[in-house]
């Protein structure tokens, strides 16, 4: 939890003449931490006293709903349709102030679903319900998911399992994110 609480403290350091709002977080593969760092760094944020919205665009092998134990029946994939709004499918957590958005449906396009004008809209309201907001995303290299992804939020945030991820994939994923004009704010070892 100190761990967490460090992280916060570093990411606040890193924007004060810029208040950020929006994070992404990845990895460049599969089981390195990226969901559980973005839950706990949520949750410590909502710690914090500010209102935390999580959402899972991880639209592949989504997981932020089993942390939690919160079904992912209705989720982003039903915003992004048309079929109902962010504000209906937000779910509490049993942390106070942080709620979650979780995946709804998997699509057969996540790539294209992220990359629609109806997600950059989910974005900016979900910058008017919270102070902050953490995207789950599957990993960079992988997937274009991320790299999308990173694109359209404030700040990207790459985790790294020491002894696990090379040198290369982890810097291929740094390339492909500041490619695509995604501002990586730094990384989770």
């Amino acid at each position: 939890a100190e761990a967490y609480r460090t992280l916060r403290s570093n990411i606040h350091f890193a924007q004060v003449d810029q208040p950020v709002h929006t994070f992404l977080v990845t990895s460049a593969g599969a089981g390195e931490g990226k969901t559980m760092t973005t839950a706990n760094l949520a949750a410590v944020f909502a710690q914090s006293g500010q209102d935390v919205l999580l959402i899972d665009t991880d639209l592949r092998r989504p997981s932020l709903h089993r942390i939690f134990n919160l079904p992912s029946e209705r989720g982003l994939t039903n915003v992004l349709v048309g079929e109902t709004s962010l504000d209906d499918v937000i779910l509490e957590t049993e942390v106070p102030g942080l709620h979650l958005v979780p995946t709804g449906p998997l699509p057969p396009n996540p790539a294209e679903l992220l990359e629609s004008k109806q997600m950059d809209r989910i974005i900016e309201r979900a910058k008017e319900l919270a102070d902050v907001v953490f995207f789950d995303s599957p990993p960079a290299i992988v997937l274009t998911d991320a790299v999308v992804m990173s694109s359209k939020v404030e700040r990207t945030i790459l985790v790294a399992e020491a002894g696990g991820v090379t040198r290369d994939a982890f810097n291929e994923m740094h390339r492909l994110i500041t490619n695509a004009r995604g501002t990586v704010l730094g990384a989770v070892l």
